[in-house]
């Protein structure tokens, strides 16, 4: 009877070990099978993505053929076009409108920025809004001397910067960017052009500001197709994560590790340096005051010669502008007077209406964003003194009675104070 029953009860654990096996085959085959659903889902919406993202032929083909046409014309057409010497790289585009490739010419490494629309002026989101129409390329018109052409440039740059004493001086270094082709005059197509780059206010602060090395080098440009010199390290803090990953990061591990992928601490001050002299040169400046509305550290890069070089100049905005802007704005608290990621003014409650002076400074800006940089690793018989400076240089505002006295004294104690450190190394 024992015996019978052994048999018996084999089957029955057989039958369920069979089942099992059974059970488990069919759960790890729907698995790969949704893995593999996931997967193409994602390779397709990505592959959709990229093809929507990224359409540098397009705006080739549609540039050579205005310049072919004779309707525009600049220092990289020809390259471009006829000698196809300028070449499109790695697709870096996040809106399909605002086509942004890596890109190579003859010995230069660059960014290649071209418009499918039409251009937000002083827009600090991401990227500039979408636009329906390709430019028409029709400004100035047929029969515009260079004498009208100079009133043009002269009349958008004042609209755009206000009554300014060396805007003649601008206008001429603008004109001489105009003659793309160095043959001593400025025919209608290259005038077409530049009358377009000047539209894109990010190109026209980058001259601005590219005189003292802030920004990166105009390389060339045909229509509104424009090429800059590439910054090969970004952002300040060394390091971005994938953008899958950073909705996931904390704010916290973030900051940790962006401070491990940065420099040796003297090339940080020399960075550093960098920053200082940029809020300097903005504040007062050749062409009057200009704010800086989004001081993150990823709108920064620096070259090989750890010089500091800002990446993202739709941030900046001149005084005159920001001005206008708050001016317009209804408010009933202060929170509704925000300009760009961090320009702020106060509400006047009497009238609902924002007020015009920034609540604080570039330079307190600045200071924030360095604090963390600076101090990590800052060497032990100066950190206190750094410390304090950096504190006292974010407590700034711009209310003060005696800002101008306040911020040069701050700026010039904090450079001063980070040159002793570094003048006698190699970095300085």
């Amino acid at each position: 009877m024992a015996k019978a029953l052994l048999p018996r009860a084999w089957v029955k654990k057989s039958f369920y070990f069979q089942a099992r096996i059974s059970f488990m085959r069919v759960k790890y085959l729907f698995l790969t099978w949704l893995t593999v659903l996931v997967s193409s889902w994602v390779i397709y919406v990505q592959y959709s993505a990229y093809t929507e993202l990224c359409r540098g032929h397009e705006c080739k083909n549609a540039i050579c053929e205005k310049y072919r046409r004779g309707v525009i014309d600049g220092s990289a057409c020809s390259s471009l076009c006829d000698k196809e010497t300028l070449y499109f790289g790695r697709c870096l585009s996040s809106l399909p409108n605002n086509q942004v490739y890596t890109g190579s010419w003859g010995d230069h490494s660059g960014i290649i920025h071209c418009q499918l629309g039409e251009v937000a002026r002083y827009d600090l989101s991401e990227e500039p809004e979408p636009r329906r129409e390709a430019p028409a390329f029709d400004k100035p018109s047929k029969g515009t001397s260079v004498e009208k052409f100079r009133e043009m440039v002269f009349s958008l740059l004042k609209a755009k910067l206000g009554e300014q004493v060396n805007l003649s001086g601008l206008v001429s270094h603008i004109l001489s960017v105009t003659d793309g082709n160095r043959d001593g005059r400025v025919s209608l197509p290259e005038a077409r052009s530049t009358w377009a780059i000047l539209q894109m206010d990010e190109v026209l602060l980058g001259l601005l500001l590219q005189e003292r090395g802030h920004t990166p080098r105009l390389l060339g440009f045909c229509g509104d197709l424009y090429m800059t010199e590439r910054v090969p390290y970004g952002p300040l803090y060394g390091f971005a994560l994938p953008w899958p990953l950073v909705s996931w990061v904390p704010n916290s591990l973030q900051r940790t590790i962006d401070q491990w992928f940065t420099p040796s601490w003297p090339r940080k001050a020399k960075i550093s340096m960098g920053l200082l002299e940029l809020v300097e040169d903005v504040f007062h400046g050749t062409y009057g005051n200009f704010l800086i509305c989004d001081l993150a550290a990823m709108h920064f890069g620096y070259t090989d010669r750890h010089e500091l070089r800002l990446t993202k100049t739709q941030v900046v905005v001149p005084e005159f502008e920001f001005r206008r802007v708050m001016r317009a704005l209804r408010c009933e608290k202060d929170a509704d007077c925000v300009y760009g990621a961090d320009c702020q003014t106060s509400c006047d409650l009497s009238e609902n209406r924002c007020r015009e002076k920034p609540l604080q400074p570039n330079l307190a800006k600045a200071c924030r964003t360095l604090k963390d940089y600076l101090l990590r690793g800052a060497p032990s018989g100066m950190r206190e003194e750094l410390e304090r400076q950096l504190f006292a240089c974010m407590a700034l505002r711009g209310n003060s009675r005696q800002l101008d006295m306040e911020h040069s004294l701050i700026l010039n104690n904090l450079k001063a104070l980070l040159w002793r450190q570094i003048s006698h190394t190699k970095d300085s």
